[in-house]
């Protein structure tokens, strides 16, 4: 299933040539993640005050493949690759119409107090992975 989160490029996010600068590529998929565990229902915190656990980014595999401009209206595509014990895989594009511009692998870790691994919480974890 494809969760879609539209974005629209302000001034604010172009470089002074006028494209998005590469950095706000990560914050857009970041908006597009937050969006679609809220969808899902997860409360992320209620997750950290009640389960003691939190979701990090662990590691991001990012291609840049064309420029997005001022005034574009943009949509981030996020689709679920992969759920273990402790970990998400995400398949993450950014899309002007028909056009990929950017595409990034990200892998989401489950971490409790002071870091350390954490199995995701049983809930989120059926919520995810029904089969499993």
């Amino acid at each position: 299933m494809v969760h879609t989160f539209p974005v629209r490029v302000y001034y604010e996010d172009t470089d002074m040539g006028g494209i998005v600068y590469y950095a706000n590529y990560l914050r857009y998929i970041e908006r597009a993640r937050s969006d679609w565990v809220r969808g899902l229902g997860v409360d992320q915190n209620a997750m950290r005050e009640e389960e003691g656990v939190v979701f990090v980014v662990r590691r991001v595999e990012a291609e840049y493949l064309k420029p997005a401009r001022f005034d574009d209206a943009l949509s981030v595509q996020t689709v679920l690759k992969a759920v273990t014990g402790a970990r998400l895989v995400l398949a993450q594009e950014v899309v002007r119409g028909a056009d990929l511009l950017f595409s990034a692998e990200v892998t989401v870790v489950c971490v409790g107090a002071g870091g350390a691994p954490a199995r995701l919480p049983a809930k989120i974890r059926r919520q995810l992975d029904p089969t499993g």
